[in-house]
């Protein structure tokens, strides 16, 4: 009703149109009604002190049923302002499946003062994909203004579903004086009507209308159409195959059918007819766990049997158990835990139509009524239990889902694999955009709880009134889920037994402790050898017991391996040990600032956990975005999905400064270290490569240490998932819990989005000290006593260990040391020249005596020169010199010197030595 403003009476509203009395609704959005406002309110400056208005073209933009969001990283409100003559509320329709839009609602008064609201009411919760949610907020009277605000987080280059509005409703206004009419395509034939209902499918009608035209011939409308349009002719795109069900001879047909609704005319010129029923074929085998029955429909093996499909089921031996699952290859019907469905996100056109159709040994989406349809296939999984092989694996993989897929795409199309833990809240696993290779992808549980998957198609989230792309599909080729609480088995797995000296000795499978293996021989439990984990997903004989990595220890449940902060390394005929245990606890380390396309600053932050804490990884990484949006952070869904553990991880920072929010966003958690692979000197291990050379050279005597880690979750980018390696080093300098870095060429801590490399310089990371790394200093010698200092070798590149002994003393002698040795040195000298003195005298003898010799047999015989004269000369005396032929003493060579320096004639006395006998030679 309205106000009649001549009569002051509220009058009914004529056909054609409506009123919500004291109230507004905004359901058409072929333009932003008037009031609404869409504002960007992100700036950059520029070096020269200008704004940049980097988001003049981010904004709301009307879709006609809808509005949408900007797709970028600019912040845009949608205002509006209402001033309500009484309390009231609002309430919007709205879809928003994808966190890394921040999406906020919130309300101000005239004063542009933020009315007091909780975060249920301000921070809107995620929805699923197609699915639309309910927001209702109370209003106070006064002036109101209203805020729909989002940014989007693009971190990593992908872009982000919109979030969209529709049914904007405000109660508590002032009465209303006028009708609104009823928009195009739709009508109001009662009188007094506060809403309008949309034209049927092939009718049509304008603003105001009471009724709704029907479509001329050969042509058609969808529901809500303010026009109606030519019908095409017929085309391949306009009609789509299925298999029909086995009957009961075993065999099936393909069969054609027109997309619904059908919009094309195949009666004319050119236009494609509807292709003939194929010949009738041999239905597939049953999948995996079934067998076939009577009528040719298969049914699941009863408990305890198995079957791979073709033959019947069969009991699973003693000593062995089923392997319980789900595994679907053939697809010539729909499984019953399976369903499919559409879902348009303008209107429900599609809502009975099949989203996925079967097609033999693949099942791929269907047509839908639009191209942005979402085209769904869910499959639900009670629960997981592990089989008694498996008990001993503790590492929290309950279960796996693996499925091989395709998609081909001409347009922007996108698959989504998301998954409902509890029936709490829908979530993206996984996503894939654009044509992909026929590919593997499995995803692990580690929750043992209920679980629904699903697939979501989508050929293009723009909105379309035509269907150009209907040839875009994705097909799936197998879907296997392990360990499901009431699966179907296809084969049988060797299982441990009850020993045969107990009471309850028997064929039963029971479960092995955890750490424990079965024995090939005897299927008995026995536990894992020390420092080795299970690995695989079988846990029959030893050899599934692999041994850890170098440096490293396995956990007591045989599930894990980790280090003890401990490593020992021998080089050089000396051996140095390391502690780590100032290092042990949990480190944080932010990398950034970085800036996106549209200037977003965003930091890296990564947790590390060197060692783990006795096999647990200890780093955590929490992604607040959809806590503070779903506000769920209590439940064991919301846990379960935002919140990563490991021994790295890394969430993406949005900080609060400089983009209005209000608190820090953290969101994108991934785990960059699962498992720990082992510790050691080495650069590469196990197929990872450390890479020194990215970091400063270690130009210290004690070597890196290099922590190596893997995760296995593989990515788009990284088929065997990531790595990473922490190089630790010894730093003096650092203190003992040391300083994190990466690499000045690769500030991201990555290279090629892989492999991760971080260098921890510390004091802690040091050797402990040995006797080694000290050496002593003796001070002069007082009274006998000498004071001997110890100090440590400089640099000093040790830690803990052995302490530095205390001062001691020695006893000494007072003679100095300079005298000892000249003393010593003087009796040296003293000795070589006697030595010298004795060598000499006997090597002259010896000379002497060979140059006689010569002399006597140069004259042979005795003849000796006659003489000048025989009589002395007056004055003169004779003097006998008697010279021993043999042996002249010393006194005679004296006299014979002497008598050589004599003045005047002088006589010499030579040595004669005849051949025939002794003579004396007088002179």
């Amino acid at each position: 009703m309205y106000l009649e403003m001549s009569t002051q009476q509220c009058t009914p509203c004529a056909a054609g149109s409506y009123s919500l009395g004291s109230g507004l609704r905004f359901d058409q959005w072929d333009a932003i009604p008037a009031g609404f406002t869409s504002m960007a309110s992100f700036l950059d400056t520029s070096p020269s002190g200008e704004d940049i208005q980097t988001c003049n073209s981010s904004s709301w933009t009307p879709q006609g049923v809808y509005l949408e969001s900007n797709r970028d990283e600019c912040t845009v409100s949608l205002i509006y302002a209402v001033h309500l003559e009484k309390q009231g509320s609002i309430s919007f329709t709205y879809q928003y499946p994808d966190n890394n839009i921040f999406f906020e609602f919130y309300v101000q008064n005239e004063q542009c003062q933020e009315m007091a609201q909780n975060d249920d009411q301000k921070w809107i919760k995620v929805t699923s994909n197609g699915e639309w949610g309910i927001h209702t907020i109370n209003l106070k009277t006064g002036t109101n203004i209203l805020y729909w605000r989002t940014t989007g987080i693009l971190v990593g280059g992908k872009r982000v579903n919109p979030v969209l509005l529709k049914n904007i409703q405000i109660e508590g206004v002032a009465y209303t004086s006028e009708c609104f009419p009823c928009r195009p395509g739709w009508f109001n034939e009662a009188p007094g009507s506060s809403s309008c209902q949309p034209c049927p499918s092939n009718t049509y009608s304008v603003k105001g209308a009471s009724s709704c035209t029907p479509c001329p011939e050969n042509h058609y409308s969808h529901e809500g159409w303010a026009e109606c349009r030519v019908r095409p002719p017929c085309s391949e795109k306009d009609f789509f195959q299925i298999h029909k069900a086995c009957d009961n001879e075993g065999k099936t047909q393909v069969l054609y059918r027109w997309v619904e609704p059908k919009i094309c005319i195949e009666n004319i010129t050119g236009a494609a007819e509807l292709p003939a029923t194929g010949q009738r074929e041999p239905c597939p085998p049953c999948n995996p766990g079934y067998y076939n029955s009577n009528d040719s429909t298969c049914l699941p093996c009863p408990p305890g049997t198995h079957s791979d499909g073709t033959y019947v089921c069969k009991q699973c031996p003693a000593g062995t158990e089923p392997v319980l699952g789900y595994e679907y290859k053939w697809w010539n019907v729909l499984p019953s835990n399976m369903k499919t469905s559409c879902f348009n996100v303008g209107n429900s056109n599609c809502d009975d139509m099949n989203g996925w159709e079967v097609s033999g040994d693949h099942i791929r989406s269907g047509a839908g009524s639009s191209d942005n349809d979402y085209l769904i296939l869910s499959l639900h999984v009670p629960g997981f239990k592990v089989p008694a092989s498996l008990s001993g694996m503790t590492g929290g993989d309950f279960g796996r889902i693996t499925f091989e897929f395709e998609t081909l795409c001409s347009a922007d199309c996108e698959l989504y694999f998301m998954m409902d833990v509890n029936r709490k809240s829908t979530t993206v696993v996984e996503s894939w955009e654009g044509s992909k290779v026929r590919q593997t992808y499995s995803h692990v549980m580690t929750k043992n709880a209920s679980v629904t998957y699903t697939w979501a198609f989508q050929r293009t989230n723009h909105a379309q009134d035509m269907r150009r792309y209907v040839s875009d599909m994705v097909k799936l080729y197998s879907i296997s889920v392990t360990n499901v609480l009431d699966g179907v088995a296809s084969s049988c797995r060797a299982c441990a037994l009850i020993p045969h000296n107990s009471l309850q000795a028997g064929s039963s499978c029971v479960p092995c402790p955890a750490g424990y293996y079965i024995d090939r021989d005897t299927n008995r439990c026995l536990e894992c050898p020390p420092n080795t984990y299970l690995a695989g997903r079988h846990t029959y004989g030893q050899d599934t017991c692999v041994a850890c990595g170098p440096g490293s220890m396995s956990n007591k449940e045989h599930s894990r391996c980790f280090s003890d902060c401990s490593f020992t390394h021998s080089e050089n005929n000396r051996t140095l040990t390391f502690d780590f245990s100032a290092m042990s606890s949990v480190a944080s380390l932010t990398i950034g600032p970085s800036f996106t396309s549209k200037g977003t600053k965003y930091l890296h932050l990564l947790n590390i956990s060197l060692c783990g804490n006795e096999g647990r990884r200890a780093a955590v990484c929490t992604d607040n975005v959809t806590d503070v949006s779903s506000k769920d952070s209590q439940s064991d869904s919301s846990q379960f999905i935002s919140t990563v553990d490991s021994f790295i991880c890394q969430s993406t920072i949005i900080p609060a400064d400089g983009r209005g929010f209000r608190l820090a966003i953290s969101s994108q958690s991934i785990s960059l270290a699962d498992t720990f692979l082992g510790v050691t000197v080495d650069t590469v291990f196990d197929g990872v490569n450390a890479k020194p050379d990215l970091f400063q050279e270690n130009t210290r005597d004690v070597p890196d240490i290099n922590f190596y880690y893997r995760s296995t979750h593989a990515t788009a980018s990284c088929e065997k998932g990531r790595s990473s390696v922490i190089t630790v080093r010894c730093n003096p300098q650092k203190s003992e819990r040391g300083e994190l870095s990466v690499p000045s060429s690769c500030p991201a801590g990555t290279c090629d989005g892989c492999t991760f490399h971080f260098l921890w310089e510390s004091s802690g990371a040091c050797p402990r000290c040995t006797e080694d790394d000290y050496h002593h200093i003796e001070g002069v010698c007082k009274g006998g006593m000498q004071e001997i200092i110890y100090m440590w070798n400089e640099p000093k590149l040790c830690t803990k260990g052995v302490s530095l002994p205390s001062r001691g003393s020695a006893h000494c002698e007072t003679i100095a040391l300079w005298l000892k040795v000249g003393v010593g040195g003087g009796a040296f000298v003293a000795v070589l020249l006697i030595s010298l003195t004795c060598y000499f005298w006997k090597k002259n003898k010896r000379l002497e005596y060979k140059y006689s010799r010569l002399v006597m047999s140069a004259n042979k015989e005795c003849e000796l020169p006659a003489a000048d004269s025989c009589a002395l000369d007056e004055g003169e005396e004779q003097d006998d010199d008697v010279v021993y032929a043999k042996k002249p003493t010393l006194l005679g060579k004296l006299r014979s010197i002497a008598n050589k320096q004599m003045d005047g004639e002088s006589s010499e006395s030579v040595q004669l030595n005849s051949s025939q006998s002794d003579q004396w030679v007088l002179g």
